[in-house]
């Protein structure tokens, strides 16, 4: 009996360029953008909103306390949502050049 040689470990190859579109750049670039805009730039700004009062607690403790983890869930139900569009679009579009080619071919 011979001993098993360990097989070689498998590579991954690149990603398909469909992943990487130009649609789903632009997506993840403006919603990078708004998680930093709402990161540093209005929690920055939320100790201005303390003069502010919605029932008896400052919009700045609103802002800083909830409006990060409420614009996090957003952008990710966003990205679904976009990602979901994305997916039955290009599975319309793949459907649509295959009836395409086997009319040509039939």
């Amino acid at each position: 009996m011979q001993p098993q040689q360990p097989s070689a470990p498998e590579m991954a190859g690149p990603f398909p360029p469909d992943l990487h579109d130009v649609r789903h750049l632009w997506l993840k670039a403006g919603l990078l953008l708004a998680w930093a805009l709402v990161s540093f730039v209005a929690m920055y700004f939320a100790r201005d909103l303390e003069s502010l009062v919605v029932g008896s607690w400052p919009v700045g403790y609103w802002v800083a306390a909830q409006g990060g983890v409420l614009v996090f869930i957003a952008i990710v139900v966003i990205y679904c949502w976009a990602m979901n569009r994305f997916e039955r679009q290009d599975a319309e579009r793949a459907a649509a050049a295959k009836a395409e080619t086997a009319r040509h071919d039939g």
